[in-house]
Order: C-alpha cells, then structure tokens, then sequence
C-alpha cells in the first residue's frame, strides 16, 4: 500500500517507524525484512505461471 509521506506508524508492540520520503510502500503480504515498509521480498514468492492450454489444430492427433 502506497502512502504520501512523511509517515509514522505505530506498531503492534507500542514503538513507532518514521520516513521522510514523500511515498512509502507499507507491507500487506508479511513477508518483508523491514516491517512495516514493504521491501519487495513478496516478489520471490510469487506462484509460476500456470500452463496454458492450447487446442489441438485441425489435423493433429489428440
């Protein structure tokens, strides 16, 4: 989730995390390194493509 900044988020334990940068990513999947800032890591754990089927053209056998 994309926020203007500067933010400060208060976390699940009572401490804060501050950015001066004018958009943050705040994570949504969990799997970051840098909670609560969204460090890509979602990106390694994407699903592969699933096949695509493709119909047989006239004359093939199948």
């Amino acid at each position: 989730m994309l926020v203007e900044g500067p933010v400060e988020v208060e976390l699940a334990d009572g401490s804060t995390a501050f950015s001066d940068r004018s958009v943050v990513a705040l994570c949504t999947c969990r799997r970051t390194r840098r909670p609560p800032w969204c460090d890509t890591s979602h990106r390694a754990h994407r699903l592969p493509p699933e096949p695509r089927f493709t119909p047989p053209t006239a004359g093939e056998d199948g």
